[in-house]
């Protein structure tokens, strides 16, 4: 069997190591891969791993070889999983692997903005603190979250963590998602409308996949119903959002501030509006990017590839 990985820098800049798959045949590994080099590197493959590499009904076409795909992160809209299943071509993806990161990570997000850790940081070495008459110093209120609201849109492992980490703040917890879900330390947790919950939260935190249907959901009518006073926080995925609409709000202080993971286009190319909007905090799509997140994720496609070898692929997602 020959296993190609088209974009394995992120998962392995160094401190990963891909040693685990070389038991399963032959094993080519690119930091990166150009589309116009996809074919090419793809031709003798049997398996392909890919994280945000396109794997496109016509690419998919022009690889007879190919036998099983696995994603090398939870979010799998790079590859057309229907075009893949029409070829019997299971496609698998990594489901857990960041559930304790990303959640730690929106966190931080939150954290930054209503205690203005980075901004306070910065306010001592510019001198501001050494400066002023008093014992201590501040340009911006910090914002205490006990009592407050925190929203979930999505309740899977992620959202649920996050709805831990609310609740061990004092905040109360509510959530949109298909169904009603019980977990363990969240029996507090009560279901609501996404309607209901803009309106209600005081934080709105999205952890649902992105999918054809939900794509910017969060528009300017549902960021209309949120309060002046609440914060948006997204570490799931950028097109999640109606950017502009975002940006908007924000100017227009509609609402309090947001936290950003990800963005609609990654890297920003040409610029992106919500960079240096108002009290809009945003990192370079880094939430799931712990070393030990990472492991997981090695072992998880790990275990798919053998499992897809032993006649019983797991965590297929087509």
């Amino acid at each position: 069997m020959k296993i190609t990985v088209l974009d394995g820098l992120t998962l392995n800049p160094g401190d990963n190591p891909w040693d685990a798959l070389l038991e399963f045949g032959g094993l080519a590994v690119h930091d990166r891969t150009p589309p116009a080099e996809i074919l090419t590197r793809a031709a003798d493959a049997d398996i392909l791993l890919t994280n945000k590499t396109v794997l496109s009904r016509e690419t998919l076409d022009k690889l007879p070889r190919l036998k099983f795909v696995s994603v090398l992160a939870t979010g799998h809209n790079v590859v057309d999983g229907k075009a893949a299943r029409e070829r019997g071509i299971p496609v698998s993806n990594v489901p857990t692997y960041g559930t304790d990161s990303v959640a730690q990570h929106a966190l931080a997000l939150l954290l930054e903005l209503t205690n203005n850790v980075g901004g306070a940081e910065r306010a001592v070495r510019d001198g501001r603190w050494e400066a002023c008459a008093d014992f201590c110093f501040w340009d911006r209120r910090t914002i205490e979250l006990r009592g407050k609201t925190l929203g979930l849109v999505g309740f899977g492992k992620i959202g649920q963590q996050m709805g831990r980490l609310g609740l061990a703040l004092g905040m109360d917890v509510i959530y949109a998602d298909r169904s009603e879900v019980r977990a363990p330390g969240l029996e507090t947790a009560r279901r609501a409308t996404l309607e209901t919950l803009f309106a209600e939260a005081d934080v709105v935190s999205l952890h649902c996949n992105q999918t054809p249907e939900n794509e910017r959901f969060v528009n300017a009518a549902l960021l209309g119903r949120m309060k002046p006073s609440a914060f948006l926080i997204n570490t799931a995925r950028g097109g999640l959002i109606d950017e502009p609409a975002l940006e908007a709000a924000l100017r227009a202080r509609k609402i309090a501030g947001a936290g950003l993971d990800v963005l609609s286009s990654e890297p920003p190319s040409g610029g992106n509006s919500l960079i240096g909007a108002p009290n809009c905090v945003i990192t370079p799509h880094v939430a799931w990017s712990s070393l030990a997140g990472r492991r997981r994720l090695m072992a998880t496609t790990v275990g798919n590839v053998r499992a897809f070898l032993a006649g019983a692929p797991v965590n297929v997602v087509n």
